[in-house]
């Protein structure tokens, strides 16, 4: 009966990860795995990990992997047995920074044959890559205070991307004050740096607002040597757009 109990996830072995909540796009971090055995003794073929963010389409939300890995080992967890080892998680490059109304996480689980897999699951905050933060204090400089962040599908616009990130900021002061109703910006990586996607919403009349002819779109390439440079590209570009 334990075992039947222990297939349907009843007095089943538990897992855990342990790992900093706060990690930065790009890095590498030690994670802790807690396994706890159940009530009956299981085989246990590996440990997943799953990275995994949540993007809005025209008709619902979607959960979406940012990438999955395997431990690469299988293992016998006795009836309440403890055991702990640690593995090295990879943030990838292009996780989404956890802004406004964006969201990531860490599904942790047992693969088990002929079981209901137990599993774990840790939110975490992403904080932005060194590239992403220099872009976000160029804005700032130029007077730009962020209003949401979202993660979008963008199926039928990118092959390689099913949902991008996309941020709103609004200028407060500086420059743009006054010109403009608001800046979209979408990071998309590419090659270590990011193909920046910007969206300018300038200030018009109903009429201009009814037919979007006072939304201009332009593109800006970015990487790591550009950080010095970024607020006049920046502006730049948006000038050339109000």
């Amino acid at each position: 009966m334990k075992r039947i109990l222990s297939n349907l996830g009843i007095g089943s072995a538990t897992v855990d990860a342990v790992l900093p909540t706060t990690l930065t796009a790009g890095e590498s971090v030690e994670a802790r795995v807690d396994v706890t055995g159940g009530n009956d003794v299981q085989e246990v073929d590996d440990v997943y990990f799953a990275l995994a963010t949540r993007y809005e389409t025209d008709e619902s939300t979607r959960s979406a992997k940012i990438d999955t890995f395997r431990a690469g080992n299988s293992f016998t967890i006795e009836p309440d047995e403890e055991r702990s080892f640690t593995v090295t998680i990879d943030v990838p490059y292009h996780t989404p920074v956890t802004l406004g109304r964006t969201s990531v996480w860490l599904d942790t689980g047992l693969d088990i044959d002929w079981a209901v897999d137990p599993d774990d699951r840790d939110d975490l905050q992403i904080e932005p890559d060194p590239l992403r933060r220099a872009l976000f204090d160029a804005l700032e400089s130029l007077g730009f205070t962020l209003r949401t962040a979202k993660c979008e599908g963008t199926e039928s616009l990118f092959a390689n991307h099913r949902f991008v990130q996309e941020l709103e900021f609004v200028p407060r002061s500086g420059p743009f004050a006054g010109e403009l109703d608001e800046l979209e910006v979408v990071p998309i990586p590419d090659d270590g740096g990011f193909d920046l996607l910007l969206e300018v919403d300038r200030r018009g009349g109903l009429l201009s607002e009814h037919f979007d002819v006072d939304e201009r779109s332009d593109r800006l390439s970015l990487s790591n040597a550009d950080s010095d440079d970024l607020e006049r590209r920046l502006r730049t570009v948006i000038e050339r757009n109000c």
